[in-house]
């Protein structure tokens, strides 16, 4: 295939990005004169995973940078890549995977950094006949919401574990994932979120085994990032890096009093039950923050990266590398830059 054999040099391209801006630069300090309006289109509605976002608006973290931000819910979800590319927002929170395919179709957008450093994504299968390891789906319904490059990480697994195929029936469920589990339409769902119907089915008493992307053999990848179009990272870096150190200092506030963190996230959206967002958000906590101690907030790896366009393109849902070459930057993180 004519773009596997491109394939070295895209990940050379992709790695010599992210480890481009490696310098100190200067943080912003004290409130400014005048704040400049940010349109952020979220990847879904308000909930435990854009904690920090609301925190950081609560506790004035981005008007202390400068900055108004003002957080809106996507009509579907694929909107907030559409509007961004379009001009009619200024960042949107999206997937690692839909940048990569968006960039692929033409769009000139970027991320700036991770929200969420560790897949979310997983497997999940209810009470006492649970699937505890990958072996055990053959012969196994699995309900997913029809989205290609899950259907290709159940593909992905299913070979780790050595299994034909078509010993697992795959039944698109759409969004129904816990409904399926509910009803027994299906024995296990990929798709739902470990931290948030994991958490959920959990504390309902349903007995819930999670399986983890990452831990069954799918490259890791950042859940949800920050990305922006490709013209305000070479023409409006300045507003870019103050979001982004608005965005550290409210998850540095969100781990230091959880509590606060939620009654601004419930402030955002009341339909939130209040103590299921706590269990939510202290669950993810861990993954918004880089595991290696000396990175900053919203820290991309490169490796990891490189890593995941390679599965994509191995697994056909990427046909043009070309679009991944320069998917990301930590330009704009706290303390990186030329």
């Amino acid at each position: 295939m004519k773009h596997r054999r491109a394939l070295p040099a895209v990940l050379a391209l992709l790695l010599v990005l992210g480890l481009a801006a490696c310098g100190e630069r200067d943080e912003p300090a004290g409130v400014r004169a005048q704040t400049e309006r940010v349109d952020l289109v979220l990847d879904y509605f308000p909930n435990a995973d854009h904690a920090g976002i609301y925190n950081a608006i609560g506790e004035g973290e981005f008007e202390r940078v400068g900055l108004d931000v003002k957080p809106r819910t996507p009509s579907d979800p694929s909107a907030p890549l559409k509007l961004l590319d379009s001009g009619r927002a200024d960042l949107a929170i999206s997937y690692e995977p839909e940048l990569l395919l968006a960039r692929a179709k033409g769009a000139k957008v970027v991320a700036i950094g991770a929200l969420v450093q560790k897949p979310l994504t997983s497997i999940i299968s209810l009470g006492d006949d649970a699937v505890s390891e990958p072996g055990q789906l053959e012969d196994k319904k699995v309900g997913t919401s029809g989205i290609p490059y899950q259907d290709a990480y159940l593909k992905t697994i299913v070979a780790k574990a050595g299994i034909d195929p078509d010993r697992v029936r795959r039944i698109n469920v759409g969004f129904g994932l816990v409904g399926s589990m509910l009803t027994k339409k299906v024995d296990a769902t990929l798709g739902a979120f470990w931290n948030v119907e994991g958490v959920d089915l959990e504390r309902r008493g349903r007995k819930p085994r999670i399986l983890r992307m990452e831990q069954l053999g799918v490259p890791t990848y950042n859940e949800l990032i920050v990305i922006a179009r490709e013209q305000d990272v070479r023409k409006r870096g300045p507003l870019l890096r103050r979001f982004m150190r608005g965005l550290a200092l409210g998850h540095q506030g969100l781990r230091d009093d959880i509590e606060g963190a939620v009654g601004e996230l419930v402030k955002a959206n009341p339909s939130l039950d209040r103590k299921l967002q706590r269990a939510q958000v202290k669950a993810t906590l861990p993954v918004f923050f880089p595991r290696a101690k000396d990175k900053p907030f919203g820290f991309q790896d490169p490796e990891a990266w490189r890593a995941y366009t390679k599965w994509m393109l191995d697994n056909d849902l990427l046909a043009n590398p070309v679009g991944a070459s320069r998917a990301f930057t930590n330009e704009f993180l706290p303390g990186e830059g030329i």
